[in-house]
């Protein structure tokens, strides 16, 4: 842990300089603060809803279920969680722009019944680099996220030809929903660098903020820090978001320092990934934490389902039996919670005064 945190550090100290000077547009501290102030605690997880393997049949026409949504984003509710964030999908959008924009519209319609507000992401490095429109795959038994998909691949991120397309997207679809009171933040890109990309990234980084900037939504931009061995990535997502977000799978002990470190850039934070049981990262333990210090909680999975994410990352059970203990996830399919205990402090946590 050292280790990482003398990398953190590195990443607050480093001159600003180059990293900002695309920035006309990046929120002031005080703009910021004055956001964050206007919002109830965020409290929530990062959405799919279980009959989906991935962001793709997610959102896909055919397989796209607004009943689903209705009857998870209920149970979300039902404990008070307020805030979702849900990965979107290029491909989605190149096969149908305007059908993709239909479905978000719907599924924000939905969410606002469930008085919930969605953080979108747009890209992200995580999982199988090859995504393909049309009917995915089955579940891996005991495999978790054995159908996540990167957006938009690789090499696909690292192509300049790709770059005029993708540009559309990600412009028609912030400008589409930039006024949008349902929509919280944008969150631009998961986990830059991750399976194996390293600074190859930066470029596409680099050009969403830029394209995003350009559209200057009414919402905040961020991208999450996550590793702390990326040192120029970090120091990009740090310097260039709105609102700090960051992913932190430790215990509290460790989670403690990287708030402290994080906090010296003055800026509101929310926790945009966080609790594996098995990692000692629980509610139990994290979620008290975040609320002390004022920073929003999203944790990783809300209904166990498709996404096979009840398994560890490094651990598959091929005979896919559930395993003594769940990694994410807090329902299941049909609603009841996996741990009565922690559902009870979430709505302890989240109760109006």
């Amino acid at each position: 842990m050292k280790k990482h945190i003398l990398n953190l550090f590195l990443i607050l100290t480093i001159t600003v300089g180059s990293a900002q000077e695309n920035n006309q547009h990046k929120w002031s501290i005080k703009k910021a603060e004055n956001w964050y102030a206007k919002n109830n605690w965020m409290v929530g997880a990062n959405f799919i809803p279980s009959n989906a393997i991935n962001q793709l049949e997610m959102w896909q026409a055919d397989t796209f279920d607004p009943g689903t949504i209705d009857k998870e984003l209920g149970y979300a509710q039902s404990i008070g969680m307020n805030t979702m964030r849900v990965y979107l999908h290029s491909l989605v959008y190149k096969d149908n722009p305007e059908g993709f924009k239909n479905r978000m519209k719907a599924y924000l319609k939905i969410a606002d019944k469930h008085s919930i507000k969605t953080i979108f992401v747009i890209f992200d490095d995580v999982w199988d680099k090859n995504p393909k429109i049309g009917l995915q795959p089955s579940p891996k038994p005991g495999v978790h996220n054995s159908g996540w998909v990167q957006d938009p691949g690789d090499p696909a991120s690292k192509e300049d030809k790709n770059f005029p397309e993708l540009k559309i997207y990600v412009q028609d679809i912030i400008k589409t929903f930039s006024k949008d009171d349902r929509v919280l933040m944008w969150d631009l890109y998961n986990e830059p660098g991750n399976s194996e990309k390293l600074n190859t990234s930066m470029n596409l980084l680099t050009k969403v903020f830029e394209w995003a900037r350009e559209i200057n939504p009414s919402q905040p931009l961020t991208a999450g820090l996550w590793t702390w061995s990326f040192q120029e990535l970090n120091a990009f997502q740090a310097l260039n978001s709105d609102i700090i977000t960051y992913h932190h799978y430790g215990d509290a002990a460790e989670h403690q320092q990287v708030i402290h470190l994080l906090k010296s850039h003055g800026r509101p934070m929310i926790c945009t990934e966080y609790m594996a049981r098995t990692r000692n990262s629980r509610f139990s333990n994290i979620l008290p934490l975040l609320k002390k210090e004022n920073i929003g909680a999203i944790n990783w999975g809300l209904v166990a389902g498709k996404s096979n994410t009840i398994y560890q990352w490094d651990t598959p059970m091929v005979n896919g039996e559930e395993p003594i203990e769940w990694f994410h996830d807090v329902f299941t399919k049909d609603g009841a919670p996996y741990r009565q205990d922690e559902v009870n402090l979430i709505k302890k946590l989240t109760a109006k005064k």
